[in-house]
């Protein structure tokens, strides 16, 4: 999310009065349009398994997968996927409507068993291994998955053991994970981080399991199924359960095939081969199972995969591959920006930067900017979105801290957020409502849920913003997020960018509590730059420039570290319940 930069703000009223006619049929952002972007342009939605196992006939002879120097041809690629889908077939009756779960980090395991997935006409529900098993168990046993695909790396095994043995899971697929490294690596690590590994042959759920190479080895073939790109569900997707149980975007073949269409065609040739895409965010996160997967193998480039980030491999990575484009989060941008030994000539190969995942402060950019001469493009979307909906342009620079212009196809607009049937006129401030054909078919099984996040057709994002005369699009926060100060709509984005001038932040988490004086209050959580000293005084000091007196917060904690997701995304959730617990 994006927000408008301010100096000395003043509170925002609830409602806006309006000065400009609603733009509840304009598309005033085709006058900003890239040259050579038609937002008309046809949008292909064949299904995405298709698109790219025709990328592995191509493109065989390629490097589809490098992970940790171990490649995959797209050929072999191609050939491990159809017999993946020929197993699931024969040996688990894998069809049209089974729900199959993958619980993996990013390594060749998951591409394979991804489209192998949807090549037998299940659907693939993603599951993050970091997870708490209740967490896992809800997801689960939402979608009513009985097989899961994992490793058998222990910290990812046991997650699905106990899975196992709650009943949640029948059967299960395990990849060996020294299978997908390169020949020394696959001795070292047996040799010396054999213990990381679990025993799963003689455990006790040995007979509900088989290996994942046991099963590409078997080279079956899968049968042809007959795919509704329209209404047959690829991917249920779970949402990050902020504000309650996790729910299943049910994204269609369209959706998935639509948004990788979209992001083909906005990025104009920027990942055709012989372009290298870095995967380091996780494709269990729908980000990076577009923008990382989905988009490059489709095309032909290479992704090189990393399990998680760790600094020391990532620069190795850089300097090793001289890798293109890097799908980001603000905190991955930023921590490239600080690290004394992420060297501009480390970073030189990258072309493109695509942030998404949370907003991108200005200050980020600018401390990203001083290290490489990249074009860092700030993207918007959801879960329920495929993900992509906005982009800054992948080609020229784009107006700063905008999330861009709508992708081709897509219509958007900003809603008054009381009354959601009512456009907000340019320049005002609503919520930010989506139409287009990677807007997911609903929820799994919630239709209360569906109600609430439709209205006319429109899906509601939840994000608050506004659209600007040239159709650029700046979001301010959540709804859910909106701090109700003295009945004045106060916004956390606003007073974290704020936060974020000082020359001592690293990063600011900012929240809102119970205020018996004002309803609610605004709290800061401030992690400095190492070395760095600041006081709370000091801080309320610096903001008076910045912040008007019901923006300011009403406490300011320093910690060691903020609460990420494993994406890296900033999570106010954890720091809530920490507040709650201690001043209850």
């Amino acid at each position: 999310m994006v927000q408008k930069k301010t100096t000395k703000k003043k509170p925002v009223a609830k409602k806006s009065a309006a000065k400009k006619p609603a733009a509840n049929s304009q598309k005033p952002w085709l006058k900003s349009y890239p040259k050579g972007i038609d937002w008309n342009a046809p949008i292909d939605t064949t299904p995405v398994f298709e698109t790219v196992l025709k990328s592995c006939d191509k493109h065989g002879d390629r490097v589809a997968i490098d992970f940790l120097g171990a490649t995959t041809s797209y050929a072999s690629l191609g050939s491990q996927i159809r017999a993946m889908a020929g197993a699931l077939q024969k040996d688990y009756g894998i069809k049209k409507g089974s729900r199959v779960a993958i619980m993996l980090p990013n390594t060749p395991f998951f591409p394979v068993a991804y489209y192998a997935v949807l090549l037998c006409g299940g659907t693939v529900v993603n599951c993050n291994p970091l997870y708490s098993s209740n967490e896992l168990s809800h997801i689960i046993g939402n979608s009513g998955a009985d097989l899961l695909i994992t490793l058998d790396l222990t910290v990812v095994f046991e997650k699905a053991e106990k899975l196992m043995e709650r009943g949640d899971v029948k059967k299960a697929i395990v990849g060996h994970f020294p299978d997908v490294l390169s020949g020394i690596k696959k001795i070292l690590f047996s040799l010396l981080k054999g213990k990381e590994l679990s025993k799963w042959q003689s455990g006790k759920y040995a007979s509900q399991i088989e290996s994942f190479a046991s099963l590409v080895d078997k080279g079956l073939s899968a049968r042809p199924v007959k795919i509704d790109a329209d209404k047959d569900v690829a991917v249920q997707q779970y949402t990050g359960g902020t504000t309650g149980a996790p729910k299943g975007a049910m994204l269609s073949h369209a959706n998935i095939a639509a948004n990788l269409s979209q992001i083909q065609i906005w990025g104009c040739g920027l990942f055709e081969p012989p372009a290298k895409v870095v995967a380091v965010l996780p494709f269990f996160h729908i980000f990076a199972m577009t923008v990382c997967m989905n988009v490059p193998l489709s095309r032909g480039a290479s992704i090189i995969l990393l399990p998680r980030f760790e600094m020391k491999m990532m620069l190795a990575l850089l300097k090793r591959t001289r890798a293109d484009i890097l799908p980001a989060v603000p905190t991955l941008t930023l921590a490239l920006a600080n690290a004394p030994e992420a060297t501009r000539e480390l970073l030189s190969s990258i072309k493109v930067v695509i942030s998404g995942g949370a907003a991108l402060p200005d200050e980020t950019r600018a401390a990203f900017a001083k290290k490489s001469d990249a074009l860092l493009a700030e993207g918007y979307g959801l879960t329920e979105t495929s993900p992509v909906v906005c982009c800054a342009a992948l080609n020229e620079p784009s107006k700063p801290m905008s999330i861009g212009l709508p992708v081709p196809g897509t219509d958007i607009r900003f809603v008054d957020i009381e009354d959601p049937s009512k456009f907000m006129p340019l320049g005002e401030r609503g919520e930010l409502v989506v139409k287009g054909k990677q807007v997911m078919l609903g929820y799994f099984n919630n239709e209360q849920a569906n109600k609430e996040a439709f209205t006319k057709g429109w899906f509601r994002t939840g994000d608050v913003g506004y659209m600007d005369d040239d159709g650029y699009s700046f979001l301010v926060d959540r709804i859910k997020d909106i701090i109700i100060c003295s009945g004045f709509n106060v916004y956390p984005r606003a007073i974290e960018e704020a936060i974020y001038k000082h020359e001592a932040v690293d990063e600011v988490t900012v929240i809102g509590v119970k205020d018996d004086y004002r309803g609610e209050a605004p709290i800061a959580f401030i992690k400095l730059l190492a070395g760095k000293t600041l006081k709370e005084e000091e801080m309320k000091e610096f903001l008076k420039e910045h912040l008007s007196k019901i923006e300011m917060p009403k406490s300011v904690f320093f910690k060691d570290e903020l609460p990420k997701t494993l994406v890296g995304k900033l999570s106010k959730k954890e720091l809530r319940e920490e507040y709650a617990a201690t001043h209850s």
